[in-house]
């Protein structure tokens, strides 16, 4: 068989051509169309990837900001009660000074040396007549006998009775 002349073979070969153009071309839309849904479904994936994280960190960040508002909080809160017992102390000091210093003034009115002596007898009563007894240097006595001591010092019963009213003082400074 003699082979066919070469505008013969190309004419014979159209078709078949022709054929396989439009094969490749249905098979390269088919890839095309194939992978622009891999890559929409890739995005939509990446997308809602992206959203989950960054509702995740909004979370975090919250979770985050409430402990730290809390820490604040308890801080705060801890300062607060800080500075409120240093303010009472604050006032129970100056209460205490305060009474000290007014009760010192008794030693000026007329009325300090009956005082005076009924100290001195307390003094007595409580360490026995043959306790040594003697002025302190802001008021009342001071009493002594053989291992034992007295102090009846107006500053003495002063601050016994800030200490007897206990709790009952704050309510000079709380509202």
């Amino acid at each position: 068989m003699t082979p066919p002349a070469p505008d013969r073979a190309t004419e014979a070969l159209g078709p078949v051509r022709a054929e396989l153009l439009r094969a490749a071309h249905a098979d390269a839309e088919a890839v095309l169309a194939r992978a622009e849904r891999e890559a929409a479904a890739l995005l939509d994936r990446s997308r809602a990837e992206g959203r989950a994280i960054l509702e995740e960190a909004r979370r975090q960040g919250e979770a985050d900001g409430a402990a730290t508002a809390r820490d604040l909080l308890v801080r705060a809160r801890r300062e607060a009660g800080s500075r409120a017992l240093a303010a009472r102390r604050e006032a129970y000091e100056a209460l205490r000074r305060e009474t000290a210093e007014r009760v010192g003034e008794l030693r000026r009115t007329t009325g300090y040396p009956g005082l005076r002596k009924q100290l001195e007898q307390r003094a007595r009563v409580l360490l026995g007549p043959g306790a040594e007894v003697s002025e302190h240097p802001g008021g009342g006595v001071v009493a002594r006998a053989p291992g034992r001591r007295v102090d009846l010092s107006l500053t003495a019963l002063a601050e016994r009775a800030l200490d007897r009213l206990g709790g009952e003082v704050r309510s000079l400074w709380e509202p």
